[in-house]
Formats: structure tokens, C-alpha cells, sequence
């Protein structure tokens, strides 16, 4: 029986598939004859020697070596020197640990740096020595970076996947290591006895941790988010290095589909709204300005989803009396300036005083932006309050707007769903609860409620437009609350207090 592997078996068969290709001299053609290929040149690197073929030194050319030995033959042969006794060596005071791996790559090995030190000597020297192929090489290899005192080395194409790219680290070392064709930036090759001296590049003042994470989310693996301060800890250094994608990723954010309306939801906090995300999707209500902001997480989401919009801080304050919303602080700023995207969004003139301009001529601190600056609401935000609403209030369930003795219906031609044939006009939608129940207003002749105010903790909004009567302009923003966590008294707030942990 013959020990032999026919090609027909599988071995056989990858044996033929992977096999080397046979030996071609002629290979050795490829490399361009700037020097002559048979002829040895002798370099001196700091302490050691060095002898490098003329195929060697030609196969990365042209080089410093390579004119510096063409220089020395040509010179030989317009005085008629002898080559053997003409050729000198050329002595570099450089380190020769470093020149062992470049003359690898000379003879033709792959040298793939080791960490960032190796990387940024293999650099210099390969700038210095103006080495193209080998600088190209290197500019391709991917990032070696200390981040924390730790050492992470970054493939390039990590960053490649829709808004990471660019960044912190791809940006930083194209300036840092300039690019493939140029040599130091801002220094002229022929003036340099060597070069300047490179270090590593680090970020000292972030965290090793955190981000071995965030390579782990760009990897397409999932992380598991401890808490709140730990998901603050990736957010804040994914805006460090600028990896807009990902921060998109983690946000805090909720995608559901609601049976009952039909529409797919997504929650998001006030602060993480970004203005490429806004849309507004009309209803089939008939009104032209009639519809729904809409969101989609850029570069994250395929598709646009109706908005559920969280605010928090104790900084709104429900005037029922009024029917309308009172913002404070940032909280003021930010719905001000989404307002005026969603304006933007319409098409919608200007108003008197747009707010991009009173931010920019410096009005955001003498005048603070509100709503009333865009051209879709007053200071006060009109608000609705649905029987759907969900109310927390002094920490105990709210039912007092939702008539006890009707059940609620499944739905109604003028309920905020708009799946209906009606439209909810300015005029019935201000505390108003469908047309199967008592129109009523929370307030103390309503509720028998001894308080007009309440200061909301945290609630959930969706944010309808709609053509507006009497109002500064023919359409509206109107906030319909889906949840709220309000206290209407001191007493209650202090009820929420904690004490100080230790």
C-alpha cells in the first residue's frame, strides 16, 4: 500500500490548495536596479555593522542609502576608480536594535512593530532614512496608544463603521506622524543631523478600563452597564475620543412598538436629542400642519420613531390654571433649541429673535433662550393631560382627571393618537379628555385639588403639532403627557429627601 496522498483525497486536495508556489528568479526582477543587485554595501549603525546586497537597498528606494551609494559609483566611474576600493561604508549614529528590523524589511521579511515604543523608532528611522514602502507600511499598521498607563494597540479599521470615524485617534496620529509622503512636518530632510525625538502617544488622564470597553463595543460584542455612573463613564469618554456612533449606541434610550397606537416609540432623555435626528411624520387627520416629532438615533437607526421626550430635575413646573408648562435652567435652553429645530424642520419663518442668534451674539447668558423665541410656542409651553396620562403625584397614583364612572375607550376620533378622523384642535385639546368623557381641567374646582402647580420630577412627553388660533404663528407645539412624578407641596418634597450615605 503506498503511503503517498493521492490529490483526490481531502488532504491531497488542500495540500494542492495551500501548497507554496515553485521558486522564480525572475522575481528578483521586480525590484528596480538602482544599484547593482550582485554588489554588498557595507553600513554602520551606531556600534555594528551591517552588509546590505544592492537588491536589498533598491527594493525600498529611493532611500538615503541608496543615494548615497549611487553618488559614490557614479563618482567611481567619472574618475575611473575601481568599485571594491570606491564604495565606502556609510556610518549612522543610530540604534542598531532598531536598523536589525529595517534591514529585515529590506531583505524582504514582514517587521509588524511590538508595542508603541518599537513603533514610533521604526517610524522616525523610516522617515529618516526615507524608506517609502517601509513609512507606508507603518502609516497602515494599526495604533499603538497608551491610554491609563496601559498599552492598547487599535486596528484602523476598528474606527471604519458610520460615525466613529473621524476621531481622537485617527486624526491626532495623522498629525502626530504626519502622512506617508512627508517627512517630519515643519523640518527639512537635508538640514537634519536626526531626528526629533517621538514618543509613544498616550492619553494619561482617562480611564484603562473604560476603555478596553469601548473597544469591546466597537468589536460588535455587547457590555453590560453596571448603573447610571458607570454608562456616564462611557458616555463621557466616548465624547472624549470622539466616537460619535457609539455614544449614540449607549445612550439611555427605550424602542418598543405600542399596540394601542400602532406606532413604534422610542424614549429619550431631553439632553441627548441631537437635531439630525428630528423628524416630524404628519397623521391622517387631514391638516396639513397635523403630525408628530419623530427620532432616530443617528447613525444608529435605520428608521424614525415617534419621540417620547423624558425631562427631569425638578426644572418644569405644570400651571393648570394656564394649561401650560414653565421650564428653568438648561432645561429652558434645551427645549428652546429643539423648538427651533422642529421649526427649522417646517420650514417655518423666523421669528423676532431666533434663538441661533441670540446664543451666538453671546444673548444666552444676558438673555436666556426660551420656547418663546422659536416660532412654535409662548414661555409657556401648552401642555395636554390625557386620561392615559399616568401621574405620580405626592408619591401616590393620581386618578382624579379620568371621570371614574366611564371606562375609557379603546379609541377616539380626537384622542392624540391620531389614528382617528378628527384633530385635535387648540381649543379642545386644552385639558380636555376625549369626547366620551366630561371635559375637565385639573385644577381645584375640578379635582378639588388645593394646589394649581405642580413641580414635575421626571415626565414623559410626546410632542404633537398642530395649527394654532390666536397664537404667535398658525402652528403650534404641544407637549401630551404619557407620565409624570410630580409634588405639588414642600411637604412632599422633603417626603423624597434622602439622608447623606456615611
Amino acid at each position: 500500500m503506498s503511503n503517498s496522498i493521492s490529490s483526490g483525497t481531502p488532504q491531497g486536495a488542500a495540500h494542492h490548495r495551500f501548497r507554496l508556489p515553485p521558486s522564480q528568479p525572475q522575481l528578483i526582477s521586480k525590484i528596480p536596479k538602482i544599484l547593482p543587485h550582485e554588489r554588498v554595501f557595507p553600513i554602520q549603525i551606531g556600534s555594528e555593522l551591517f552588509k546590505l546586497s544592492g537588491a536589498s537597498i533598491s527594493s525600498d528606494a529611493p532611500s538615503y542609502f541608496s543615494q548615497y551609494f549611487l553618488c559614490q559609483i557614479k563618482r567611481a566611474e567619472q574618475s575611473g576608480e575601481d568599485l571594491s576600493t570606491a564604495i565606502r561604508t556609510l556610518y549612522l549614529d543610530r540604534d542598531p536594535d532598531t536598523f536589525k528590523d529595517i534591514s529585515l524589511h529590506l531583505q524582504g521579511y514582514h517587521v509588524q512593530p511590538r508595542d508603541g515604543k518599537h513603533f514610533v523608532r521604526l517610524f522616525a528611522d523610516a522617515q529618516f532614512y526615507t524608506l517609502p514602502k517601509l513609512m507606508s507600511q507603518l502609516y497602515e499598521e494599526s495604533i499603538f496608544m497608551s491610554i491609563g498607563h496601559r498599552e492598547f494597540q487599535i486596528p484602523r479599521d476598528l474606527f471604519s463603521t458610520p460615525g466613529n470615524s473621524p476621531n481622537f485617534f485617527s486624526l491626532g496620529f495623522a498629525i502626530f506622524f504626519s502622512s506617508p509622503d512627508e517627512v517630519f512636518p515643519g523640518l527639512e530632510r537635508d538640514s537634519l543631523i536626526r531626528p526629533p525625538s517621538i514618543l509613544p502617544p498616550s492619553v494619561p488622564n482617562r480611564s484603562a478600563d473604560i476603555f478596553a470597553e469601548l473597544l469591546h463595543l466597537l468589536r460588535g460584542y455587547p457590555v453590560h452597564i453596571r448603573d447610571d455612573e458607570h454608562r456616564q463613564s462611557l458616555l463621557r469618554d466616548c465624547r472624549y475620543f470622539n466616537f460619535k456612533g457609539l455614544e449614540q449606541k449607549l445612550v439611555p434610550h427605550h424602542i418598543s412598538y405600542n399596540q394601542l397606537r400602532q406606532r413604534h416609540e422610542i424614549v429619550l432623555r431631553l439632553e441627548d436629542i441631537l437635531k439630525s435626528g428630528i423628524t416630524v411624520l404628519g397623521d391622517s387627520s387631514g391638516d396639513r400642519w397635523s403630525g408628530w416629532v419623530n427620532y432616530a438615533r443617528p447613525f444608529e437607526d435605520n428608521q424614525a420613531y415617534e419621540l417620547v421626550l423624558e425631562v427631569g430635575g425638578e426644572n418644569t413646573k405644570l400651571h393648570f390654571s394656564l394649561m401650560r408648562a414653565e421650564f428653568f435652567g438648561q432645561v429652558k435652553a434645551r427645549v428652546a433649541k429643539l423648538f427651533e429645530v422642529i421649526a427649522t424642520k417646517l420650514n417655518l419663518p423666523s421669528t423676532n429673535q431666533p434663538l441661533g442668534l441670540l446664543m451666538a451674539t453671546g444673548g444666552a447668558s444676558s438673555q436666556p433662550p426660551t420656547p418663546g423665541n422659536s416660532s412654535l410656542s409662548e414661555d409657556l409651553v401648552r401642555i395636554v393631560i390625557e386620561p392615559e396620562t399616568h401621574i405620580i403625584l405626592d408619591g401616590k397614583p393620581y386618578t382624579n382627571h379620568i371621570e371614574p364612572e366611564e371606562a375609557p375607550p379603546l379609541f377616539s376620533t380626537t384622542s392624540s393618537t391620531g389614528n382617528g378622523g378628527g384633530q385635535d384642535s387648540p381649543s379642545s385639546s386644552v385639558g380636555s379628555f376625549g369626547p366620551s368623557r366630561k371635559k375637565r381641567r385639573i385644577d381645584s374646582a375640578a379635582t378639588g385639588h388645593s394646589h394649581e402647580e405642580w413641580i414635575v420630577r421626571k415626565g414623559q412627553w410626546r410632542l404633537r403639532i398642530q395649527s394654532s388660533k390666536g397664537g404667535k404663528s398658525a402652528v403650534e407645539c404641544v407637549l401630551v403627557a404619557v407620565k409624570l412624578d410630580a409634588h405639588s407641596t414642600e411637604y412632599a418634597r422633603n417626603a423624597d429627601r434622602g439622608f447623606l450615605n456615611g
